[in-house]
């Protein structure tokens, strides 16, 4: 079944284009469209998307408000932020609502198409440039209570950029087990998004600075979404 995207965007060239490069994968299918992000959010509801892709610059309600408000009410829907320049407190504001994914407007379409699957298999995607930003904002929180052994393994698994399946494969174990452990992870550790949790992989040592959000790799291209 094709992966359900939701696009918030209030100028029509960028939806169009995003529609156009989602719509060359019979794996993603675009059910909706919006302006703003109290519409995204009454959509996301109607329609139970897979992945919304959300920009965060928008009238009415700003996506960052529109993300939290989402994955409030919907923590099945997962949000992929857009931005066209990074911004530390956009960057922060959106992983702080739960934005599982960051990525520049400059996105090359294969890193689009990516970021919407991986957001919908759990994997964190966010691109370098956002996570240098992140490395140097977020700080890890005091006193945190302590992981079990397992849950500091789904930690690491998660930072390196692991979805849900692949993290139930290599520990043999259900993936809705893995989303319980995801979840017990973020209340102990006080935070709110999956991204959040993965630079803390980082800054407790779990996890090197430099295997943060190692995404598999994809074959290189040149074409951009916004270009198609």
């Amino acid at each position: 079944m094709a992966l359900r995207v939701l696009i918030a965007d209030d100028h029509a060239v960028v939806r169009q284009g995003l529609r156009m490069i989602l719509s060359l994968d019979d794996d993603i299918k675009v059910v909706g469209e919006t302006t703003n992000g109290r519409e995204a959010v009454r959509l996301a509801r109607e329609l139970c998307p897979d992945v919304v892709l959300m920009d965060l610059l928008m009238p009415v309600m700003d996506g960052i408000s529109a993300t939290a408000e989402i994955r409030q009410d919907l923590p099945e829907v997962e949000v992929v932020a857009l931005t066209s320049a990074l911004d530390d407190a956009m960057v922060m504001g959106a992983v702080r609502a739960g934005a599982i994914g960051f990525l520049l407007k400059n996105a090359e379409a294969d890193e689009l198409r990516n970021a919407v699957k991986g957001a919908a298999a759990g994997r964190i995607q966010v691109s370098p440039d956002a996570t240098s930003r992140l490395m140097g904002q977020v700080r890890a929180p005091s006193g945190p209570e302590q992981l079990t052994e397992r849950e500091a393994e789904v930690l690491t698994m998660l930072a390196r950029g692991k979805s849900n399946k692949e993290i139930a494969r290599d520990l043999r174990i259900g993936q809705q087990t893995v989303k319980t452990y995801v979840s017990h992870i973020l209340t102990k550790l006080g935070v709110h998004s999956r991204t959040q949790a993965a630079v803390y992989a980082v800054q407790s040592g779990l996890v090197p600075a430099g295997e943060l959000n190692t995404p598999e790799p994809l074959e290189a291209t040149r074409d951009h979404w916004w270009s198609a």
